[in-house]
């Protein structure tokens, strides 16, 4: 199969499906299956992939990440812009970065346990359900909303954040879903949640795409460039996309609809297994 139409395929897929609450993970096992795209060059291919959306964050927050370093930094904010206080700023960073921690220190510690235990097409269908089930539950019964905007987050909000990203270790669960989640159980708004979410991606994805490079290296090939390259870019403008369109849709509704389609699509997969569908997950 052509591998630039693969790459415009698995870039539009990384795009939608990377910060929405739905998994990422799942919808690029069935499309790289359908694809026949599996094995070490598709390992190093969703890292350029994860790349180019994470960029599409940075792109899309640029002026709030703007007026946080222009904080920090004690520099004045432009005549159309909203000043920030240092000190919140600084607070805010610190928090992103405290809720960077647990699942960077979890995801080094048991590496290779998770890749070999739960890497596998059961394992995924039932995390998409089980979370699905979960953002259900959530949306019920989450405590009452505290705070509206991200950077106005406390440390102990960003910490079981943090803590709550964890479960986004296990293929299947969503970092954006279990960041998202934890956000509305400390006290955020949808809005505030998915933002957070948002801002702390750019480490988060940024470290472990950076990790993942290091150790492909050298199955790198400038045979692969226009691929990868092609990838890349259709990941962050469908991302790009995507987020713009998620913030405007969070503003009138819950994240119901969300945890039905994993459920469905949990469901589905599990389905195809039974009926001797074979799904590989690389």
């Amino acid at each position: 199969m052509n591998e630039i139409f693969v790459a415009i395929i698995l870039g539009i897929v990384e795009g939608l499906t990377e910060f929405l609450p739905v998994s990422s993970t799942g919808h690029l096992i069935l499309a790289e299956n359908w694809l026949n795209f599996t094995g070490e060059k598709a390992n190093a291919f969703a890292v350029f992939i994860q790349l180019g959306a994470t960029l599409a964050v940075i792109g899309y927050f640029r002026k709030r990440i703007g007026r946080v370093l222009r904080a920090i930094l004690g520099k004045s904010a432009p005549a159309q812009a909203q000043a920030m206080a240092p000190e919140q700023a600084r607070r805010f960073v610190f928090g992103v970065a405290l809720a960077f921690i647990p699942a960077a220190v979890l995801g080094l510690l048991f590496e290779n346990a998770i890749e070999t235990v739960l890497f596998k097409p059961q394992p995924v269908a039932a995390a998409l359900i089980i979370g699905g089930v979960a953002i259900l539950l959530i949306e019920q019964f989450r405590p009452q909303m505290k705070t509206e905007v991200a950077e106005s987050i406390s440390l102990a909000q960003a910490w079981w954040i943090g803590v709550a990203q964890c479960a986004a270790l296990i293929p299947g669960m969503s970092r954006s879903a279990s960041t998202i989640m934890g956000g509305l159980m400390t006290g955020l708004s949808h809005a505030a949640a998915a933002e957070f979410s948002f801002f702390l991606s750019i480490p988060t994805l940024a470290a472990a795409s950076l990790y993942k490079l290091y150790k492909i290296a050298p199955l790198l090939s400038r045979d692969d460039a226009m691929m990868f390259a092609t990838g890349f870019l259709v990941a962050m403008i469908v991302a790009w996309i995507v987020i713009a369109g998620f913030m405007a849709f969070i503003k009138r509704h819950s994240f119901a609809v969300f945890a039905w389609y994993r459920i469905v699509f949990g469901f589905a997969l599990l389905l195809l297994m039974l009926f001797g569908v074979e799904i590989r997950v690389n």
